[in-house]
């Protein structure tokens, strides 16, 4: 069984978003094995913007998990921590991403990867350049940190550094 090294990106702007961010990856086993979380960013709204503000993050984990089956898991898990159906871009208990998977390239249906507006989210882009900034992006060839450095990151702070563990 072959390990493969994935990027996750979370969110989450309704109740407690600190303790929702925690136990999404305290949850994440046995199927992903945690290697890197980067510091949690407080975010604004995109799009539909009558909401409250974001807190995001994203780790690097390992996997034996398929694409398809991780997926799966992932959305399982949204619903077990009581993500309810919802607008597009819209209010969220939990939101967990797939953002790349090794330095795979996928486009079906019902999955794509890497993530598709991920060079243009700052949200996700600040905290992975934090713990990958050399990893290049497979389709667009350029680092995590060259892609932030054309993104706009307005409004995009370090959550309060006293409240992370």
């Amino acid at each position: 069984m072959t390990d493969h090294i994935v990027y996750l990106g979370l969110g989450s702007n309704l109740g407690d978003r600190l303790a929702n961010l925690k136990t999404a990856i305290n949850n994440l086993t046995p199927q992903l094995n945690v290697l890197a979380q980067s510091s949690i960013y407080e975010t604004p709204p995109i799009g539909y913007t009558d909401q409250p503000e974001f807190l995001n993050q994203v780790i690097k984990a390992e996997t034996y998990e398929k694409p398809e089956a991780l997926l799966a898991h992932l959305k399982r898990l949204e619903i077990v921590l009581g993500r309810q159906p919802g607008i597009p871009n819209g209010p969220r208990l939990i939101d967990i991403d797939i953002l790349f998977y090794d330095d795979l390239v996928l486009n079906t249906p019902a999955l794509v990867i890497p993530h598709p507006r991920l060079a243009e989210r700052g949200f996700v882009l600040m905290p992975l350049n934090e713990i990958a900034s050399d990893l290049v992006h497979p389709t667009l060839q350029v680092t995590i940190s060259q892609l932030l450095s054309r993104c706009d990151t307005t409004g995009i702070r370090l959550y309060g550094t006293d409240s992370i563990e």
